[in-house]
């Protein structure tokens, strides 16, 4: 064993040391007792001499024998300084002996405490090579512990090993009995136990207990826990949202030695690592599940689970043959809240709105966060008669309830509700919840704050679904390049002449039919993607016009759509100024054009776009013009290169006084303040004949020319 090993040392080096120490001390003796012996030789030797030189009479061997005694007190002195001198050295080696001796028995002594025993050490590491840490480990740590302490109790002997947590609310204490022990003996450790644990945590003495029980085998009876020992070690500060210690606890037997309560220590450090990684994974994993299924925000079920039970509802149901209903919310106007009160003040109404929900709904149904401002609730078993009184409830209730913002002012909400019932609504989930949100969208247009069942929306459901099948045909389309630009041709309608090709958005479909922008253009718009269309098309008839320069054919300019987003100041002119440079095609030739309806949707930025766009050198045109309901207004408002009188009067200006008498006075109006007219839908000659008599400047149509896919150089 090492530590006697180290004992048996310890004794050996003392022994020759003390060893060295008694010969030092008898040499030292010994030539004590010979220098005593010279000086009293010396001390006769000097008498003998001095009675000599009293008795003679001749001078000369008086002063030989004077000499002899000087001689003999010059060796006394010699003597003397020379036994100074190794005394010196004596009480010096001694001094150093006894402090090597010293020394070497301190490092002998901290040496043994830091040792571990082999077979100990080896112990130590089965323990901890059973630590591994697994997602089973992690959701049933207590028993994980169990595990664990069967192998721990074979090092040190132990009777109990305990964990306290102090929880949110109360402490909760893990104890392990290892061995047999009677109730009364659990009683007292548990009493003990509990008392020390909560003195350590720093808790108030009546704080609330939450103890659990468990008994792992072992060896050996205990009946009396009087004097019981603990060594304790905490939960690391830094452990996020846990503060707790654990430990074990034994009755007294004697004391542990160094290295047995090292060993004891370090298992008990890992397994604060073990137990707490444990208890916050199993807890951390507890609330994922929870957010799995819940709004952080609200509480109450997410999209993700609202998807799964509508799911399962359905299958229920049609298994049962019940019925069962959908409710949509969207509350009215919510972004003004927000707006007006802040964003903290929107959370708290929306966690309002989701106790309404819980407060006036059965126990069975389930009510969700869906999105923003959006919810919806699952009624079990109920028809559409049952759903919409439920839907009326609840929209009385929200707009009865009284919330209050910041600044002590109170405000109120109001619901729009969509009602759509299986199976007579709709046979699966997804028809279901857009059967739903038609529905609620419905009860938005006809004045909001109110619910409307699906079978009062007359078949608008389909025309919703087509539309949204087409968002996806066409973004499949934008992503496969599959937009292409075709021209229509735009002429001088005093020599006929071609002055310029507007460029129209075709998709491409794979089985090679080219469909027109009309046909998708509701889809562009709804779901916004007029910023990719824009760009694309931009792209390819820029490089189309770069090829006719190339080939030196006529120079014309090119009409091109942009969607109404753009004068938000999306960079489409930036853009298109990059793409002139690039390809050497000057601004001048390019003119832009806008919807009237969307230019006059936001003047303010209408007219920095315009500042814009002409400081880059591009030209401007309002796209059927006439349309909008104070046109005129317009004109004098916003400045215009160009603009395109709306076909819808020019095809019937020859059956029509009123539609003539419009383009008439439009083409002379613009001609007295600068604007040029294009006019659209030129369908045979004699409206051709009768814009040219008006001073119609440009025109365009079938009449004239059909679209096409390559860019015109001549008429």
């Amino acid at each position: 064993m090492q530590t006697n090993h180290l004992e048996n040392m310890r004794m050996r080096v003392t022994d020759r040391l003390a060893a060295l120490m008694e010969s030092q001390t008898r040499s030292k003796i010994f030539s004590g007792g010979v220098v005593e012996l010279i000086r009293s030789v010396h001390q006769e030797v000097v008498a003998e001499l001095q009675s000599t030189a009293a008795n003679t009479d001749n001078s000369l061997t008086a002063l030989a024998i004077d000499n002899a005694i000087q001689m003999c007190s010059r060796l006394d002195q010699s003597l003397d300084i020379l036994f100074q001198e190794r005394n010196r050295q004596w009480h010096r080696n001694g001094n150093y002996v006894q402090s090597l001796m010293g020394e070497f028995n301190e490092t002998l002594t901290g040496l043994a405490s830091t040792l571990i025993e082999k077979d100990l050490l080896e112990r130590q590491s089965r323990v901890l090579e059973r630590i591994i840490l697994s997602h089973e480990h992690v959701a049933q740590w207590k028993e994980f512990v169990q595990e664990i302490l069967a192998d721990f109790h074979a090092i040190f002997p132990f009777n109990f090993f305990y964990i306290a947590f102090a929880e949110e609310h109360d402490l909760s204490i893990y104890l392990y009995y290892l061995g047999n022990h009677t109730e009364e003996a659990k009683r007292n450790a548990r009493e003990m136990l509990s008392k020390q644990m909560i003195a350590n945590l720093n808790l108030p003495d009546n704080a609330p207990l939450n103890i659990e029980e468990f008994i792992v085998r072992g060896n050996g009876t205990t009946d009396n826990v009087d004097a019981v020992r603990m060594i304790t070690v905490a939960v690391p500060e830094h452990t996020p949202k846990l503060a707790g210690l654990l430990g074990v606890a034994y009755v007294s037997t004697g004391e542990l030695s160094p290295q047995e309560e090292s060993v004891v220590r370090s298992i008990l450090s890992v397994m604060v690592m073990v137990v707490g990684s444990s208890k916050l994974l199993s807890r951390t994993l507890s609330e994922l599940e929870y957010y799995a299924m819940h709004d952080p925000l609200t509480g109450i079920y997410n999209r993700r689970q609202f998807n799964n039970m509508l799911e399962y509802e359905i299958g229920r149901s049609e298994r049962h043959h019940h019925e069962f209903s959908l409710l949509q919310l969207d509350l009215d106007d919510f972004k003004d809240i927000n707006d007006s009160y802040g964003h903290q003040t929107g959370d708290d109404a929306l966690c309002g709105v989701a106790e309404v929900l819980r407060e006036h709904i059965r126990k069975g149904d389930l009510a969700a966060r869906i999105g923003g401002d959006e919810f919806a609730v699952i009624l079990m078993e109920t028809g559409r008669e049952g759903a919409t009184t439920v839907a009326n409830m609840l929209g009385k209730s929200l707009r009865e309830r009284v919330f209050t913002a910041p600044d002590g002012k109170h405000f109120h909400l109001t619901v729009s509700i969509g009602i759509a019932t299986y199976p007579i609504d709709a046979q699966n989930e997804a028809d279901l919840q857009v059967g739903a949100d038609a529905a609620m969208y419905r009860a938005k247009d006809i004045g909001k704050d109110s619910a409307c069942t699906l079978d009062a929306l007359d078949g608008q459901v389909e025309i919703g679904r087509h539309t949204r099948d087409n968002a996806e045909k066409l973004r499949e389309a934008l992503q496969q390049d599959r937009i292409i630009p075709y021209y229509h041709s735009i002429v001088d309608c005093r020599t006929g002449e071609l002055f310029a090709c507007e460029t129209l958005a075709r998709l491409s479909e794979p089985n090679g039919n080219i469909v027109s922008a009309g046909m998708f253009i509701e889809t562009i718009e709804k779901y916004g993607m007029g910023r990719d269309l824009d760009r694309m098309i931009i792209s390819k008839a820029f490089k189309a016009k770069r090829e006719l320069m190339m080939s030196n054919a006529s120079s014309t300019k090119m009409f091109l759509n942009i969607s109404a987003q753009e004068i938000q100041g999306r960079g489409i002119l930036a853009y298109a100024e990059e793409l002139c440079q690039t390809l050497e095609i000057p601004p001048s030739c390019v003119v832009f054009e806008i919807l009237e309806r969307d230019a006059i949707g936001d003047m303010t930025n209408m007219r920095k776009f315009l500042s814009n766009l002409r400081e880059k050198g591009f030209a401007f045109a309002l796209d059927d013009f006439g349309s909008g309901y104070n046109s005129f207004h317009y004109l004098r408002e916003l400045r215009f290169e160009y603009v395109k009188i709306d076909g819808a009067f020019v095809r019937n200006i020859l059956n029509s006084k009123i539609d003539y008498a419009l383009v008439h006075n439009l083409s002379r109006l613009c001609q007295d303040i600068g604007i040029y007219t294009v006019a659209e839908f030129v369908e045979n000659q004699a409206i051709l004949d009768a814009l040219k008599d008006m001073g119609i400047n440009y025109a365009q149509g079938f009449h004239i020319a059909l679209p096409t896919a390559n860019m015109p150089q001549h008429q």
